[in-house]
């Protein structure tokens, strides 16, 4: 039976590998094997650019460079677009090769691959480059990388406004050959190139003759400008569903696009960065991250907590005496510290989600401020009754105290666990608006502050409830 067992396991492992190829195994396989340059190459052009780049960091550096020179820079320049570690790759290539891949990639891909260069060589390489791509890469690279422009690309078709449909046809067709976004065409004012809209190509190539491009033209067509900051139209780029989206500058021209593709990396990399700073870091750290790189992330919330946490640690202190007396209550401190932190969270979750979605009127936030108050209010009134009944009873039944004695103790903590929970509730709600306010990133309000802001409320609640039930009225 177990053999049976262990043959059907190794079957439906074998299965499991059959419908999911390891393609990235299967191209190491093929460079480290003796091949001519010829076959090697027709063999691994069989793959897509996205496997080539999951095998390079399987290859040795010596393996790679064989790689390299086998394959031409405009395929090269599409396997580093999937890779995340272009930095280390494109320093193993010659000073040709490195020109010639950035005068295949896009102008924003360019750039990211120069940055990562020190100046020196980013000089060397960008003097190399002819004048088209020379503009290009200094127009993006204008633009500081929190802005939609940095991640703009220069890959679009635009015709002037005025014309007709077989002249319109003549200019993409003749930029086709440069450009691969053609399915949205860009019309833009023939004196300046003030954008005017846009046109799908479907449209364009079922228009009759004699037709205008004025009446094809939609002049709804969202857009951006390039100094626009990216957390400010994320969430309008999202909003739709368009092939591409227009970027401006500040005379209303027409300096590039961002793709979906563009639109998916950015959002991606603002979910990851909010992550990061929910969790108390001041960026997003990756697997390969040397040491004293992740500490200069960690410590600086780290060392704001640490005071803060000394701060807590010097409150319970001026408790000593109500500890000393009654030590039971050290017992349930983590039950209302804990709930007070995970009410002030979930708030703080909710409220970074609704300011990063939208922008909100000064009634919209009051009503929010509300909510939340009244989300805290009637589960802190439920859990701070449960705890009422169950600690109460636990204290009774199981330490054996009086009832009077376990009531009053679960008494201070469902009251101070109510009035935690409230509190963490409007923490979490205010807190962020603050930091909007004060033009700061809200997820910078991230969940450990407000953690150690509710600790200190709890605490102060709890011990200054006990301190005047158990001593106050018991006399203990």
């Amino acid at each position: 039976m177990a053999e049976d067992i262990k043959n059907i396991k190794e079957q439906n492992e074998a299965e499991a590998v059959a419908q999911h190829p390891d393609y990235a195994a299967e191209i190491v396989e093929l460079v480290q094997k003796k091949l001519t340059p010829h076959v090697l190459r027709d063999r691994v052009l069989c793959y897509h650019e996205n496997d080539i780049a999951a095998a390079l960091e399987q290859l040795s550096p010596s393996d790679r460079q064989r790689l390299f020179q086998l394959l031409d820079a405009d395929t090269l320049s599409t396997v580093f677009s999937y890779t995340d570690d272009v930095g280390q790759y494109f320093g193993e290539l010659s000073m040709r090769k490195k020109v010639d891949i950035l005068k295949h990639s896009e102008a924003d891909a360019a750039v990211d691959y120069l940055r990562q260069l020190s100046r020196a060589e980013r000089t060397t390489l960008i003097d190399l480059m002819d004048d088209d791509a020379k503009r290009e890469i200094a127009l993006i690279g204008s633009f500081d990388e929190d802005e939609i422009g940095s991640r703009m690309t220069t890959n679009f078709v635009f015709i002037e406004s005025g014309i007709g449909v077989k002249q319109a046809m003549r200019s993409v067709v003749a930029q086709a050959a440069e450009h691969d976004n053609i399915s949205t065409i860009y019309v833009v004012d023939p004196a300046d190139r003030t954008f005017c809209g846009a046109i799908d190509l479907k449209d364009l190539i079922i228009a009759r003759e004699g037709t205008s491009i004025d009446d094809l033209v939609v002049t709804s067509y969202p857009y951006v400008y390039a100094t626009e900051a990216i957390d400010d139209c994320i969430e309008r780029l999202k909003e739709y569903s368009e092939d591409s989206i227009p970027v401006l500058d500040d005379n209303n021209k027409l300096l590039g696009v961002i793709t979906s593709q563009d639109v998916v990396e950015v959002v991606d990399e603002e979910l990851g960065d909010d992550y990061a700073k929910f969790a108390g870091l001041t960026a997003e750290e990756d697997i390969k991250e040397p040491l004293f790189r992740s500490m200069r992330k960690r410590l600086p919330w780290l060392i704001v907590l640490l005071g803060l946490g000394l701060i807590v640690s010097a409150v319970v202190g001026i408790f000593t005496d109500v500890v000393r007396r009654f030590a039971l209550i050290i017992c349930f401190q983590s039950l209302v510290l804990d709930m007070s932190g995970n009410t002030g969270t979930q708030s703080l979750a909710v409220t970074i989600r609704v300011l990063t979605g939208e922008a909100l009127t000064a009634k919209q936030k009051l009503y929010l401020v509300f909510k939340e108050a009244r989300v805290g209010f009637c589960n802190g009134l439920t859990l701070g009754l449960c705890s009422f009944a169950l600690v109460g009873l636990y204290i009774m039944l199981i330490k054996k105290e009086p009832a009077a004695t376990a009531f009053l103790v679960s008494a201070c903590t469902g009251t101070a666990l109510f009035v935690a929970m409230i509190l963490a509730s409007l923490a979490g709600t205010c807190i962020p608006m603050l930091f909007k306010r004060l033009k700061i990133d809200p997820a910078v309000a991230s969940g450990p502050l407000i953690t150690t802001l509710n600790d200190l409320v709890a605490v102060v609640t709890y011990y200054g409830l006990s301190g005047i039930l158990l001593i106050g009225i018991l006399g203990m």
